[in-house]
C-alpha cells in the first residue's frame, strides 16, 4: 500500500534553499523537461519538444546552466525522472545523470516521473482537497501506465504505486471528479469518465511545462534530507504488465471505485502494493 504527501513546489524549493543548486531532468515523454533550483528559487529552466533526447540533452543542459550562470561543477544534486514512459528516453536520461554525478562528483536522486508530472498539474491547476489526480500515459498494446493521487493541504497524497492497466479498466474504476495528466491517453481516459457524469479535467505533457522543476524541487527535498541514490543501483521505472485490481478497503469492501486502494500481483511477486 501506497501513502505518502508530496509538498507543493514553494514548500520543497523552501526545504532544499540552504543545499547547493540542484539541476532537475525529466525525458520520459517526447518533451524534455529541466530546471535549476538555488537558494529556494527555480534559478532557470528549459521545456521543449525534442526529435532525440540523446542528441538534445547536452545541449538543453548547457542552455540551462549558461542562463543561471552556472558551471556543471558548481552543482550539488542531479535529480532525473526514473519514468515510467519512453523505454529510449528513460535510458538517456539516466545514462546522462549518472556520466554527470560521477564526473562532478555531485550527488544524484532518482523522481518517480508521475510525481512530477501530477505535481505540475497541481501547480498549473490548483484546486481544492479532496479532488482525484490521475497521470495517465500510454504503454502501448492497448494498455496506459497510471497513478493515482488525490490533493491535499499541503500538495498531493499519493494512493498507488505506477502501474499498466487497460484504459477501460482504469476508467471504470473513477467513479468521481477528476484532473487527468498524460499525454494523449489521459484525453482517452477523460473522455470515458466524463461520458458517465463526472467532472474532469485534461493536463497533457505540452502544458506540463513544470514537470523538469518539480522533478529538480522532489530532488531537492531529498537531497536536503540525505536521501540520494547510487549510480550502480538507481534504474528506471519500466513497469512490466501485470495484473491490476483494486484492493478491497473496509470502506469499500467491493474494491470499487477510488476508495479502494490499487494492487497489483507482478510476475516477479513483488506482491500488492
Amino acid at each position: 500500500m501506497t501513502s505518502r504527501v508530496l509538498c507543493r513546489v514553494n514548500r520543497l524549493l523552501e526545504q532544499a534553499a540552504a543545499t547547493r543548486p540542484v539541476l532537475g531532468l525529466d525525458t520520459s515523454t517526447p518533451i524534455a523537461s529541466l530546471a535549476l533550483i538555488a537558494g529556494g528559487t527555480v534559478a532557470a529552466s528549459v521545456t521543449r519538444p525534442v526529435s532525440s533526447h540523446g542528441g538534445a540533452l547536452a545541449g538543453a543542459v548547457d542552455e540551462l546552466l549558461g542562463a543561471a550562470g552556472l558551471g556543471i561543477g558548481g552543482v550539488g544534486a542531479i535529480a532525473v525522472g526514473t519514468g515510467p514512459g519512453s523505454f529510449t528516453g528513460l535510458r538517456i536520461g539516466l545514462s546522462y545523470a549518472k556520466g554527470i554525478a560521477m564526473g562532478s562528483r555531485c550527488a544524484l536522486v532518482g523522481v518517480p516521473s508521475f510525481d512530477a508530472m501530477a505535481l505540475a498539474a497541481l501547480e498549473r491547476n490548483s484546486t481544492d482537497p479532496g479532488r482525484l489526480v490521475c497521470v495517465v500515459v500510454d504503454a502501448r498494446k492497448g494498455e496506459v501506465y497510471a497513478a493515482l493521487y488525490r490533493v491535499v493541504a499541503d500538495g498531493l497524497e499519493k494512493l498507488s504505486e505506477e502501474l499498466v492497466i487497460a484504459l477501460e479498466h482504469l476508467a471504470s474504476r473513477i467513479t468521481e471528479d477528476v484532473m487527468f495528466a498524460g499525454d494523449q491517453r489521459a484525453k482517452d481516459a477523460a473522455a470515458l469518465v466524463e461520458s458517465r457524469g463526472h467532472r474532469v479535467a485534461v493536463f497533457e505533457t505540452d502544458m506540463l511545462d513544470l514537470r523538469g522543476v518539480c522533478v529538480a524541487a522532489l530532488g531537492g527535498a531529498r537531497f536536503t534530507r540525505g536521501e540520494t541514490d547510487r549510480a550502480a543501483s538507481l534504474e528506471p521505472l519500466y513497469i512490466r504488465t501485470p495484473e491490476a485490481t483494486f484492493k478491497p478497503t473496509s470502506k469499500n469492501p467491493a474494491g470499487i471505485g477510488t476508495e479502494g486502494v490499487w494492487s497489483i500481483e507482478r510476475k516477479n511477486s513483488f506482491g500488492s502494493i
